[in-house]
Order: structure tokens, then C-alpha cells, then sequence
């Protein structure tokens, strides 16, 4: 009998994990711009470092050669810039830039970044995001920089 329970806790608990999981994978997520791993000046100097242009909206994508969602993720953003006018694309091998993924907070491939004209990180996404979101995610940020 304590199999078939630890049975059903093992399944209940993957099923739980896997919905989670799901909801969350590729949703971008507006990012708390107080909180300590955020801090403009050290987020301003790492996308500098990797190529990011102050004045222009940038989607910045983490990935690995070997990460297949991570192709998948360069297509979409890639439409996505085709799509919409005047925002810019930077991939990052995280094998190459360990550091600076690091320092950005990311742990996991592909994530990809939204930053602002400004040069800060609005909203964040881990898995694969829909081209949709991603328009709807840059559009505003678009309207405030030809202001």
C-alpha cells in the first residue's frame, strides 16, 4: 500500500511541476526594477558589454549551440523584427558570455530579454515566447522612443 501512495504523490507531484511549467515557459514577465540583481547601472554596463545600443528597443536572446528551443526562439524573434520597425536583435552564446549571463540572471536557455530605449531590462522570458507577445511586449516600449 505505501508504493501506490508514493505512486500517486510522485504523479500528482510531476503533473503539478509540468502544468506550472507549462503556464510559465515562453510569457514574457515584467521585471521589478528595485530589486538588488536588477540594478540599472550593472545591467546598463553588462548589455553594453554585449552590444546593446542606448536609443534603441533590444531583444536580447540567451543561447547554446546545442539548445534546440534556442533556434527555435531566434526564428520567432526574428519574424518578430521583421514584423515590427526599429527594434534590434543580439544573441548571446551564454558558452562564450558565462559571465555576463550571470550577472543578467539567467540560468536557463533560451531567455529572452526586452530593454528599453533607456537601456533597462523591462520584461523577461524563459522558453519560448510567441511572436504575438513579443510585439505586444516592444510596441509600447516603440511608442515612447520616437517620442
Amino acid at each position: 500500500m505505501t508504493g501506490v501512495v508514493v505512486v500517486v504523490v510522485v504523479l500528482a507531484a510531476a503533473t503539478a511541476f509540468g502544468w506550472w511549467r507549462k503556464r510559465r515557459d515562453g510569457r514574457f514577465r515584467p521585471l521589478d526594477a528595485s530589486a538588488d540583481h536588477l540594478a540599472p547601472a550593472s545591467d546598463s554596463v553588462a548589455l553594453a558589454a554585449l552590444g546593446v545600443r542606448p536609443g534603441v528597443v533590444t531583444l536580447v536572446q540567451f543561447s547554446a549551440p546545442v539548445c534546440a528551443p534556442c533556434r527555435a526562439t531566434r526564428r520567432v524573434l526574428e519574424e518578430a523584427r521583421g514584423t515590427v520597425e526599429g527594434i534590434a536583435l543580439v544573441e548571446v552564446d551564454v558558452e562564450e558570455r558565462l559571465d555576463l549571463a550571470r550577472e543578467l540572471d539567467v540560468w536557463r536557455t533560451p531567455t529572452v530579454l526586452i530593454v528599453d530605449a533607456a537601456g533597462r531590462i523591462v520584461q523577461r522570458a524563459s522558453g519560448v515566447p510567441a511572436k504575438d507577445e513579443i510585439i505586444a511586449a516592444v510596441t509600447p516600449l516603440l511608442a515612447g522612443a520616437r517620442r
